[in-house]
């Protein structure tokens, strides 16, 4: 009898430890400081205009920051990394500054709409502007050009030219 009160007593701890790395990870997004460097490239982030990211990772407490939404795409399109990414954020550029945009405009990028090809310019070349809503990327690309995408639509392949 002493066994299964044991057993008993122990089970709500087996499953509090089960619950994984994700539930404890806070999904709002982490300021990017001055000297923050880009977890792809290395360039510092906020010397250069355009949108930021950001993802978080199972099993870490470090948060990978990106310079732009597509060195981050780079990043978390890669096999091995995409499984192991829980979030990612992105700037809502219809609601910050171009040349310093916010940390409080950071949204979920899995629900992001984004203009690529666009005439603006980001760290390394052309941007991949991040948008929360379809509106507003399509009012950049009628400003600036570019093509309105969704997340499942921009590959590996797009953003290497090919």
């Amino acid at each position: 009898m002493k066994k299964l009160l044991l057993i008993l007593l122990l089970v709500p701890f087996m499953f509090a430890c089960s619950q994984g790395d994700t539930a404890s990870q806070p999904t709002q997004a982490e300021a990017i400081h001055e000297h923050d460097r880009c977890h792809l490239c290395g360039m510092m982030i906020t010397k250069y205009p355009g949108p930021k990211a950001q993802l978080r990772l199972k099993g870490e407490t470090i948060v990978p920051k990106f310079c732009s939404t597509r060195d981050m795409f780079n990043f978390a399109l890669q096999p091995e990394n995409k499984r192991q990414i829980t979030h990612l954020k992105v700037h809502d550029m219809s609601v910050t500054d171009w040349e310093s945009p916010d940390d409080s405009a950071f949204v979920d990028a899995e629900s992001a709409w984004y203009v690529y090809g666009t005439s603006r310019k980001a760290v390394m070349g052309p941007a991949v502007a991040s948008f929360a809503s379809k509106e507003g990327a399509t009012q950049f690309a009628t400003e600036f050009g570019g093509a309105v995408l969704t997340y499942e639509q921009i590959t590996i392949g797009l953003l290497a030219g090919e």
